[in-house]
């Protein structure tokens, strides 16, 4: 299911050179979390393990590394790093659990420079192993039409300015859709294709790499930062620490918008070409982000509003015709581009619970996004972000 290690999103890497840089001691609890009601994932249990042995074998190849070596923003002493890394099972435990909704039990615990490689190829390999066990015979032919029928309505109801991304390698139908989907793309779209967040398609398609900064490492540095109220500026500057420019767009829903307006002040609004929307309603985000840059006489034509919360082709024509020309877009599609195909795609997640023994959580702009383990540590973390209940 998984061949190379870089069959991952770029934003795992950007990350993981900022602990390799900064926070190298850090220790971390991932969890698997299910949200789609009446699944069973236990029978899937033996194929699920079959595969993370063979993930767990992989190294990143001479080609690969010199790949990644010849992106401006990766370190040379990164790169030596990851040529000496391998993932260790060690670190993982994969239990059925009949009380947890998907009936799987899936934690991630050790090193974060060490486990942070783990969560998109694991939820890929679910995915996969989950629709290969219901669906064994389906072939693509119902995915092609979809696909095709999409890719006509972006094109008629849109000018060459609408640009999409694939964001949908955590789960995807099965790696050898995703090859074939990206293929397709390339050759029907061209330029309306910005690029993909897996950096192995990127490489091999001579597509941009996309991505930045994820929840967990917005989460990490409620432990790793000086203050808890400080913790969202903490990360944010570390990361322009890190990367004197490139990469700059921000995460802004880990404590809720209004939070993230408050630590985005004039400093980073011009320190970062953008924020990333993930939760709450996209337009009103829109407006917001783009009246707080006026309120601070920054041209918001200036600055990018990236779109990446559970996108289908609609709405993406629908952002696209309500912000053209106001400011920069850019579109990230993950599940309704990479599984669908006729069957129900899985809502599974893999989440940040711990950090250096301390709980960690992220409040969102929706409530079903909410993830913390520990009601007294949301409740306090609402009280210093005021972010509401």
């Amino acid at each position: 299911m998984i061949r190379s290690l870089l069959d991952t999103d770029l934003y795992k890497f950007t990350m993981m050179q900022v602990v390799l840089h900064q926070f190298p001691a850090a220790e971390i609890e991932y969890r698997f979390m299910c949200r789609t009601p009446g699944v069973d994932l236990a029978p899937c249990i033996p194929a699920i393990r079959a595969a993370l042995a063979e993930l767990c074998t992989l190294r990143f190849r001479d080609e690969e590394l010199d790949y990644l070596r010849g992106l401006r923003f990766i370190h040379s002493d990164f790169v030596d790093f990851l040529g000496l890394f391998q993932l260790n099972a060690k670190y993982l435990r994969l239990t059925a659990n009949p009380e947890e909704r998907g009936g799987l039990e899936i934690v991630v615990r050790g090193p974060w420079l060490h486990t942070i490689l783990f969560e998109i190829p694991l939820l890929a390999i679910v995915n996969e192993a989950w629709f290969s066990h219901r669906h064994p015979q389906l072939d693509f032919g119902e995915g092609r039409r979809r696909l095709h029928e999409k890719m006509a309505a972006l094109v008629a109801r849109t000018d060459d300015g609408c640009k999409i991304a694939d964001y949908g390698t955590r789960r995807r139908y099965s790696s050898q859709w995703h090859e074939e989907l990206i293929g397709t793309l390339s050759a029907t779209l061209g330029p309306r294709l910005a690029g993909t967040s897996n950096v192995l398609h990127a490489m091999r398609h001579g597509l941009t790499p996309l991505g930045s900064m994820g929840h967990e490492y917005l989460q990490a540095c409620q432990a790793l930062g000086p203050r808890l109220r400080d913790a969202q500026t903490f990360a944010f500057q570390r990361w322009a620490q890190e990367y004197r420019g490139d990469l700059g767009i921000a995460l802004s829903d880990t404590y809720g918008l209004p939070a993230f307006l408050r630590d985005f002040d004039l400093y980073f609004c011009k320190l970062f070409d953008g924020a990333r929307h993930d939760s709450g309603d996209p337009v009103a985000w829109g407006e917001c982000l783009l009246a707080h840059y006026a309120a601070l006489r920054i041209d918001p034509a200036s600055k990018t509003l990236v779109f990446s919360d559970g996108l289908t082709f609609p709405k993406i024509v629908e952002l696209y015709q309500h912000f053209r020309g106001r400011c920069r877009l850019s579109f990230g599609i993950g599940t309704n581009l990479t599984n669908d195909l006729g069957p129900a795609p899985l809502n599974i997640v893999i989440k940040m619970f711990r950090c250096n023994d301390q709980p960690v959580a992220k409040l969102s702009d929706d409530p079903g996004k909410i993830t913390g383990d520990d009601p007294s540590y949301l409740a306090y973390l609402r009280q210093v972000f005021d972010a509401g209940a």
